[in-house]
């Protein structure tokens, strides 16, 4: 009797460096449609060496967004390659199909073309990672398991891969012989020219992670096979007259340009529109309303108390009843500045910055609401369990308390409504949430990133110099928690940034995503 598949967890993260001034979170939520909501909450706490300059004068939280981009879209569907080949509900398949019925709108052919890609695209990029994991156990313990795992998944996707450009592009010369709009014939070359060359970044890469195995046997025979793919596709491009070919002694600017318009173009299916309400301004309104309506209350106080202490009409234009006057009005100034300063504070600490609606631009239905906040300093509340992940680090709990540090919080509350997300044969269909960090700003303030350093030869006392590297380091902790059927998950990480002048050096995992015992939601009281 086959054992049920395992269900995806509810939500996956993957923290990396994007470039030297910026790193990348992405987030998978997937809910399991066990209830019709599924709340998610990322917390990150950036704990800043406070020779930094960074708080909320120095850093607003303007300009902390703008340092922030967001990409939200739909997971990619995950096929096999065999599957692809095989199943009736595969894109290619669907293509087929519809090129023999001709019930199939051009829009939609392009769709599914572009669909394709990304399920391509997905299968090969899995591939890829498995790779890269085989390799490093072979490397430290070669076992025949493994390798033979290896060479399996090597040719049954370096097969499969060639197969499903066969199809395609078979498919593409028939549809070509039709009446279509010039737009649909060259969004379908240029899905074909995206394929190619993710056959060709992700073989690479599996031929790259295998430079530490031996180069005799079955893995040069391995590596040979990929590279034919590799250059196969390479002459295909050439052969259809695609400027998207490697330079060996170019700058390859071009062929940069063209992978990365590819991606967009052939993802742009994906993605989602995230339409931003003031829903915190209207709340701070009705409070800045409130505290205008108690100043004047006051005011009026004042004014009927003084006519009523002067109440004849001469008296009224006496010197103390326009000095009070004067200072009621003052006082009511003075009241109303002072209760929005309250309840500014009051609406940033309960109420989050930004509020956008999750929409599919296809459907135009709301699919959750996605929530923003950030916070500075002493309104930061650092949770214990993400004290005690610090703690582990004897350098950290020595300097707590003799070192200032600034502790900046940015939350991230995502709400999916799990009936309108689109269903698949594997279930409900995720949503990926990429969040790209720039970190220019905490570099501003820092010293040089090289000194030299006096260095004395105890053979002849002579002096010279070597090289010492200035950095700073900034540790990030990650909370993330999932509610969903009275239930609540937590899960910790840990990590550290290596920082100069110039950017990132390098990012150190210092704990692990730790997941905590679940817990039942407790309700308000």
């Amino acid at each position: 009797m086959s054992q049920a598949p395992v269900p995806p967890p509810l939500l996956q993260n993957r923290l990396d460096v994007h470039d030297r001034k910026q790193f990348e979170l992405k987030l998978e939520y997937q809910p399991s449609g066990a209830d019709d909501e599924t709340r998610y909450l990322v917390e990150t706490y950036f704990f800043l060496p406070a020779s930094l300059n960074i708080d909320a004068e120095t850093y607003p939280r303007a300009a902390f967004y703008a340092d922030i981009h967001n990409y939200v879209r739909f997971k990619t569907p995950v096929m096999s390659l065999a599957e692809v080949l095989d199943l009736d509900s595969s894109p290619l398949a669907r293509l087929e199909a519809g090129l023999r019925t001709g019930l199939v709108s051009e829009s939609e052919l392009v769709y599914q073309s572009k669909l394709l890609s990304c399920i391509f695209r997905g299968a090969l990029r899995r591939f890829a990672n498995d790779v890269d994991v085989l390799c490093e156990g072979m490397a430290r313990s070669p076992a025949e398991a493994a390798c033979a795992r290896l060479e399996s998944e090597a040719r049954a996707t370096s097969g499969g891969a060639r197969r499903v450009l066969e199809r395609f592009r078979a498919w593409s010369r028939s549809a070509n012989r039709y009446r279509m709009q010039e737009k649909t014939r060259a969004s379908i070359r240029l899905v074909d020219e995206y394929m190619s060359l993710t056959v060709e970044q992700f073989f690479r890469k599996a031929v790259a992670d295998m430079d530490a195995l031996p180069r005799s046997g079955v893995y040069i025979e391995l590596r040979k096979e990929l590279m034919e793919e590799v250059l196969r596709e390479e002459r295909y491009r050439k052969d259809n007259q695609l400027r998207s070919v490697i330079s060996p002694t170019g700058d390859n600017e071009e062929y940069i340009h063209r992978i990365g318009f590819l991606k967009k173009f052939c993802m742009n299916i994906l993605f989602l529109s995230a339409r931003r309400a003031q829903k915190r301004q209207g709340w701070e309104e009705v409070l800045f309303a409130l505290a205008a309506g108690v100043a004047m209350a006051f005011a009026t106080a004042v004014a009927f108390w003084a006519q009523g202490r002067y109440p004849h009409p001469q008296a009224q234009a006496s010197l103390n009843f326009f000095l009070i006057m004067v200072v009621g009005y003052m006082m009511k100034d003075r009241i109303k500045e002072g209760m929005r300063r309250i309840f500014s504070q009051l609406a940033a600490r309960h109420l989050y910055d930004r509020t956008a609606r999750i929409v599919d631009p296809v459907t135009g239905r709301c699919l959750g609401i996605c929530e923003e906040k950030v916070d500075y300093g002493s309104a930061v509340k650092v949770p214990e369990s993400v004290a005690a992940l610090r703690s582990r680090d004897d350098f950290i709990t020595v300097t707590q308390g003799e070192l200032s540090e600034m502790v900046l919080r940015y939350q991230k509350q995502v709400v999916l409504d799990a009936e309108l997300l689109p269903r698949t044969e594997r279930g409900l269909s995720g949503i990926t949430d990429i969040i790209r960090v720039n970190v220019e700003r905490f570099l501003r303030d820092m010293d040089e990133p090289e000194y030299a350093l006096e260095y004395v030869d105890l053979e002849d006392f002579s002096v010279g110099r070597v090289r010492g590297a200035k950095s700073y380091q900034v540790d990030l902790a990650f909370r993330f928690i999932v509610e969903e059927s009275g239930q609540e998950k937590e899960s910790l990480q840990l990590v550290r940034l290596v920082l100069d002048r110039n950017g990132i050096k390098r990012m150190l995992r210092l704990c692990p995503e730790q997941p905590l015992h679940p817990e039942p939601i407790r309700s308000a009281a």
